[in-house]
């Protein structure tokens, strides 16, 4: 079997060289959503990164990321499967990746289209600046916000204000959670107090938006490669009128300040839910980035 083994904050330096270069990849390839996320765990083989994630009951692995030949890497991911007697499924596969794996491996694999999990890329300037008619109504959302709450203020997370965010957080997933009580937000709260607990040795960043003392949003994000940053978390409180209008532009503008080069936001998936795929829509996304998925053939079990 592949030996691997949970991911802890110390493999940070470590992986995060198998990202930077490629721009291909999408928010399930940065380092901070590997620690965060589920129980994931990843080992190298062949100069590659291998990962082993469970998810929904299910355990996969991500396409691998890395330099060279990667039928000796897939080979090894086949043969851990069946020593650990579960179906052989990868996930994450953009359009090359499922080329190369036909290629490699003609007619042995079935590849399934999972349009729930393509991440939204936006250019950065389009969700800073707001320009143009598509735009017109979020600009008027933001001015909206602007005159209704001119003392507004958007600040990083700091040791000072962390303790306002948890409250504002807290109400958030209560009020979420007595809106659709069938949601299961668990996951996405659990990753999300782990971010704050570990947002410093992450080199997550972060903004936090207040008025009058009061956190009404919070974002936070992180590097995926040298041009492109994801979005992680975005939160609002729904009886602040533009709120989310608000932090999505003051982030893409503090990101563009801070570092000039990134020319993208990926502000993920909308795991098939309706209004989500709506929002995402609405601010008109550059490109998609395409994560499907695909399962040995002999061992197709139902996904």
């Amino acid at each position: 079997m592949i030996p691997f083994q949970p991911i802890r904050i110390e493999d940070k330096k470590r992986f995060e060289p198998f990202f930077s270069e490629d721009l291909e990849l999408g928010c399930g390839h940065s380092f901070a959503n590997l620690f965060l996320w589920g129980r994931q765990q990843a080992a190298i083989v062949e100069n590659h990164l291998v990962l082993f994630s469970h998810f929904n009951c299910r355990s996969v692995y991500p396409y691998p990321v890395g330099s060279g030949e990667k039928k000796p890497v897939l080979d090894a991911i086949i043969a851990d499967a069946r020593e650990r007697k579960i179906p052989c499924r990868l996930i994450g596969l953009n359009e090359n990746d499922k080329q190369v794996l036909n290629e490699l491996y003609p007619g042995r694999f079935r590849m399934h289209t999972d349009r729930d999990s393509y991440d939204y890329v936006y250019e950065i300037n389009a969700l800073a600046d707001l320009k143009g008619r598509k735009y017109h109504s979020k600009k008027n959302h933001l001015n909206r916000f602007r005159e209704l709450y001119p003392d507004a203020v958007a600040e990083p997370l700091r040791d000072s204000n962390l303790s306002a965010v948890k409250s504002m957080l807290g109400a958030w997933y209560k009020a979420r959670l007595e809106e659709v009580p069938d949601r299961d937000l668990q996951l996405e709260q659990a990753a999300i107090e782990k971010a704050l607990c570990y947002y410093k040795e992450l080199g997550l960043e972060t903004l936090v938006l207040q008025n009058n003392g009061e956190v009404v949003a919070f974002t936070m994000g992180s590097r995926i490669n040298r041009n492109t940053f994801d979005v992680h978390f975005e939160k609002a409180r729904a009886d602040i009128d533009g709120a989310y209008t608000a932090i999505n532009c003051y982030f893409a503008n503090y990101l563009r300040e801070k570092y000039p080069e990134v020319l993208f936001l990926n502000r993920e998936e909308d795991m098939g839910i309706e209004g989500m795929r709506k929002a995402k829509l609405s601010y008109h996304p550059h490109h998609m980035i395409v994560k499907d998925w695909a399962c040995l053939l002999e061992e197709d079990y139902a996904y």
